[in-house]
């Protein structure tokens, strides 16, 4: 086996065990590739883009959509709006650094919705290519892990109460395991509503890939809706509505989760330095503008309505 094959399938078999995060693989893609080159890079478009779409199709039995019916009228009003604003300001910030659509689109969601999750489930339907969605979830990734040590500290230092945690930290950091993360450190009852009220968040990915697939066609007569997202629609309802045995619903997440982490090597193979020099620091300018923006609209209404 040739040397860059070796290396390959070492970090891609890594990835499959429980200790390698997300950023981690993402990383250790590009980091191999940059010493070995890729040895499969005429196949990686397609292997990308088909472990996306399975990954976010298991996921869907894993939304419990009865706990976030149980949450308070705050807690919808606060993700609709939270949404909306970011995508809307995304679109601004977009525009002002001369960012290309997909690459806006992309950041604008991860923002808005629930970071590496919704990029991968936007990607498909917008037929991003491999280095925009990797410029994408290195810029959500840099700016979860700088929320995940910032927010706590920023929340004792206002002496916000475990409820006002709660929901900032679930309207303004992007993926699900930082918010969990930084909602933990604050408290348990910062963590019940985080995880509540992100969920709400993560739920638009089925409105806004359904509504991002009409504005591409135009017409609601040749709408084809993706198909793993049909497949997470119908995951989410079978797991509200059938006592589905929480083995199986687990072991079907976990497994999806982990195809997650496999996917973002093969998105981190294809982020070669040339790719990275091309992207420049506009998307992560964006991003961080955007991410700026909304957490502190989002914590002064939160500051004086709660």
């Amino acid at each position: 086996m040739k040397r860059n094959h070796f290396l390959f399938t070492a970090g891609l078999l890594c990835c499959l065990f429980p200790f390698v995060s997300a950023p981690v693989a993402l990383l250790a893609g590009i980091f191999i590739v940059s010493i070995a080159g890729h040895p499969f890079e005429q196949h990686s478009a397609g292997i990308t883009r088909l472990l996306l779409q399975i990954s976010v199709a298991g996921l869907g039995f894993g939304v419990p959509v009865t706990a976030a019916l149980q949450a308070g009228a705050a807690g919808w009003w606060l993700a609709a709006g939270s949404v909306v604003v970011t995508l809307a300001a995304g679109w601004f910030a977009g525009r002002l650094f001369h960012l290309p659509k997909r690459t806006t689109a992309l950041v604008a969601v991860g923002t808005a919705i629930c970071g590496g999750s919704a990029i991968a489930a936007t990607a498909p339907v917008i037929k991003a290519r491999e280095e925009e969605i990797a410029v994408a979830l290195i810029t959500v990734f840099i700016l979860n892990a700088i929320a995940l040590v910032v927010f706590p500290w920023i929340g004792q230092l206002l002496s916000l109460t475990q409820e006002q945690f709660g929901f900032w930290a679930a309207i303004a950091i992007h993926d699900t395991s930082s918010v969990a993360g930084a909602a933990q450190k604050y408290g348990m009852v910062a963590l019940q509503i985080a995880t509540t009220v992100k969920l709400i968040r993560a739920l638009w990915i089925i409105p806004l890939t359904a509504g991002i697939g009409w504005i591409k066609h135009r017409t609601l007569k040749s709408l084809r809706v993706p198909w793993f997202m049909l497949v997470f629609a119908v995951a989410v309802l079978l797991n509200a509505w059938l006592p589905l045995p929480d083995f199986f619903t687990k072991d079907i997440v976990a497994v999806c989760h982990r195809l997650l982490v496999v996917t973002l090597f093969w998105v981190g193979a294809s982020l070669t330095p040339k790719l990275l020099r091309r992207a420049g620091w506009r998307p992560l300018l964006m991003g961080t503008s955007v991410w700026i923006f909304i957490a502190a609209i989002s914590l002064w209404v939160i500051c004086k309505t709660m």
